[in-house]
């Protein structure tokens, strides 16, 4: 199982400080349309962005991997819930903006994250 647990600590917007665990996942299918509906091969385009220093698309394809993957787990453990709602949710707190200036300044982390979130297909 891919999922990424990522434990965030944020204020929220009462100045409430908050810690939570947010989950993110992509499964097989999920990973074959973004790859069909995109440039091809993921992998390949983040590289490139990486190696040319190219921001604009290293930023855009990490605020979809983000938003893509992002979900909620059903009490049974059975499903992990995804929607266009519950991500649009998840983009305006400030837990979504924590996490985004992390993978854009610290590279291992966003390594790690990428690297459990994008499923093994091999597998």
């Amino acid at each position: 199982n891919n999922m990424r647990v990522e434990t965030i600590k944020y204020a929220d917007y009462e100045g409430k400080e908050r810690c939570e665990d947010f989950y993110f996942n992509l499964n097989k299918a999920e990973l074959a349309e973004m790859q069909l509906s995109g440039n091809g091969d993921m992998a390949k385009t983040l590289s490139e962005a990486i190696e040319k220093n190219d921001m604009p698309t290293l930023v855009k394809f990490l605020k979809t991997l983000v938003l893509k993957s992002y979900g909620v787990k059903s009490e049974d453990g059975r499903r992990f819930i995804k929607s266009e709602k519950l991500s649009e949710e998840f983009a305006q707190t400030e837990a979504y903006s924590e996490l985004f200036y992390k993978l854009l300044s610290d590279g291992e982390h966003t390594t790690a994250f990428i690297n459990q979130v994008i499923p093994n297909v091999s597998e």
